[in-house]
């Protein structure tokens, strides 16, 4: 006899809903995707009970006819596709006809619909996936579907849910993703009759997104296609990385206007933003990538929340690029903010620049001088006594005896600490870290010196031997033209010893055995695992740290002008390599706020 038997159509379907219906946000999901797709320009959620007790939701949407309500209550009644080709480019949010019926086996569901060319609508009542009455009714044009008793009927299925806090963050979360893929409906949102959110078509998407994530400030535009292409196209607001914003904001992902979770997207904005975010902080905002739906496959996932691309290597070099490149205007908009407002004179009284206990040579010399190599610490003086940390800014003697800023537009205030520079604006005070600041001009000027081969070298009078770690002069053989690149010389001396006769120029102040042993130790760390360009930029970006002006370095006022103005002309400033921001802004509204002067 047959062991194989073909299950009832009740009890399929009771277990596509366990693939379908995950927890009662999957409910609403399915729902929101349907009104969607029928144009709804208003889009209503009630939940009573953390969605198990109560789920509706309402459309004016254009409605079905009374046939329509019945085949959509069939597995696989669908109206988004009809040969097998269209599987291939879905543009549609749902279209496989599971949702409805699946939901339906679990629960106790009303559908009640007019279309928008019918005088009445129709009813369809449902007792866990049995159809009970179907009637004539009068109602607003467009649809309302009710779930009540939501998993009823599978008690283990309901026990396994979680508290009612966790299930309603989950189907607020959904919302919340739907409401920002589609600015142009109108999103409420009723939990236990009380309205927790509120989101007009009258809102643009900035600030749609702001009240989303809870943020008030600027964001930065994501805006980039692929070269010679409508799409794929990239766009999106991002949150600054040193912004302050709530623990729950994340970077919300869109394909086609469909929310979904995909690694390779998230990691492609986390490689745009390196070297603007700190390590532990993640990025916020939100990305919408608009693609062929020829190019994407959106039937990988039971519930639709994941996709796969076909370019997925280039789909991810594309989110790089496009992030870069809006971090690059990002940039240009804060550099005109900071450096080419037009000074006024000085509100504050100003302290002369205290005496250099070490001296930066080149930091002095004329603005037009290379950028970073006049900055670099190379022929750094020791100081004749050891430096105090007292926390200090100068006496307040020599008020506006300062002559007129030179090629930044900022009024230099003072230094404080021997490791932040005060400086006025048109609009208030700047603080910048030096340390940082410097850090970031090496950095660019050492890393594109990297890619062309023209890191410039020093070579030692006295070349410096090393003994090496077996496993250390593994990694010398490994990487000997990276090395090579960055600006060593280097050769092997045998049983493991090897003899260092140049470094790279602006770390030429440094040990060279201690720079050269912190490169293979950086070869070797889990970095590595991140990608071979990661780890070269954590390299450089190291080497920069170690070369940069350090706290404790009291400056020059020719230093600090040399400083200002090579940031005021670089690219890239506002941040460390590492995801430090180089300086922060106090407007003059701020500042008297403070002093209860408003």
């Amino acid at each position: 006899m047959s062991k194989i038997r073909v299950l009832p159509e009740q009890l399929a379907n009771r277990i596509a809903a366990g693939e379908v219906v995950e927890r009662p946000a999957s409910v609403v999901k399915e729902l929101i995707e349907n009104s969607l797709d029928a144009g709804a320009t208003r889009i209503e959620i009630e939940i009573e009970g953390s969605g198990t007790r109560l789920i509706r939701v309402i459309d004016n949407g254009e409605g079905m006819v009374e046939d329509d309500v019945l085949l959509c209550l069939e597995r696989h009644g669908t109206s988004k596709i009809k040969e097998d080709h269209d599987l291939e480019a879905i543009s549609s949010l749902g279209f496989r006809g599971e949702a409805i019926p699946s939901i339906s086996s679990v629960s106790r569901m009303t559908i009640t619909s007019r279309h928008q060319a019918e005088d009445l609508g129709t009813s369809a009542i449902l007792n866990y996936g049995k159809l009970y009455k179907v009637h004539e009714t009068g109602c607003a044009r467009g649809t309302i579907i009710e779930i009540r008793n939501l998993f009823g009927n599978t008690p283990a299925r309901k026990k396994f849910l979680r508290t009612s806090r966790t299930e309603i963050g989950h189907i607020d979360e959904i919302v919340k993703n739907y409401a920002l893929a589609a600015p142009a409906v109108s999103f409420l949102l009723r939990i236990d009759a009380r309205q927790t959110l509120l989101l007009d078509s009258d809102q643009n998407l900035e600030e749609r997104l702001a009240g989303v994530l809870h943020y008030a400030g600027d964001f930065i535009e994501i805006d980039f296609s692929e070269p010679g292409h409508k799409l794929p196209l990239i766009s999106g607001l991002l949150i600054p990385p040193d912004a302050p914003v709530k623990g729950s904001a994340r970077i919300k992902l869109l394909v086609n206007g469909r929310s979904v979770k995909d690694r390779m997207l998230s990691h492609g904005v986390s490689e745009g933003l390196r070297g603007f975010l700190m390590k532990g902080r993640n990025p916020a905002g939100l990305l919408h990538l608009r693609i062929d739906p020829a190019e994407v496959d959106v039937n990988v996932h039971p519930t639709k929340q994941e996709v796969r691309f076909r370019r997925s290597r280039d789909i991810h070099q594309l989110i790089v690029q496009g992030i870069q490149k809006g971090m690059r205007g990002y940039q240009q908009n804060l550099q005109n903010s900071v450096f080419q407002q037009p000074v006024t004179e000085p509100k504050i009284i100003k302290a002369p620049i205290a005496t250099p206990s070490k001296s930066v040579a080149a930091l002095s010399q004329p603005t037009t001088a290379e950028p970073v190599p006049a900055m670099s610490p190379a022929t750094l003086v020791p100081p004749a006594a050891p430096v105090t940390k007292k926390k200090e800014i100068v006496s307040p003697e020599a008020v506006f005896a300062k002559p007129a800023p030179k090629g930044h537009g900022l009024r230099v205030v003072g230094q404080y600490d021997k490791l932040y520079i005060f400086c006025q604006s048109g609009d208030g005070l700047i603080v910048i870290d030096q340390h940082a600041a410097h850090e970031r001009l090496l950095f660019e000027k050492l890393k594109k010196q990297f890619l062309q081969g023209t890191v410039t070298r020093q070579n030692l009078l006295f070349p410096e031997t090393v003994e090496l770690s077996l496993a250390d002069s593994r990694k010398v053989e490994q990487h000997w033209e990276e090395i090579n690149k960055m600006g060593f010389s280097v050769r092997d001396f045998g049983d493991n010893s090897y003899v260092i006769s140049a470094v790279p120029a602006l770390g030429s102040h440094i040990s060279p055995s201690d720079l050269f042993l912190d490169i293979l130790e950086q070869f070797g760390s889990p970095q590595g695992s991140k990608g071979h360009g990661s780890l070269l930029d954590d390299i450089l970006a190291s080497m920069a740290c170690k070369a940069a002006v350090k706290a404790g370095d009291a400056l020059s006022s020719q230093e600090i002008e040399a400083l200002l103005s090579n940031m005021a002309k670089a690219d890239l400033f506002s941040h460390c390599p590492h995801g430090r921001p180089v300086l922060k802004q106090f407007s003059d509204a701020e500042i008297k706020k403070w002093f209860h002067r408003t």
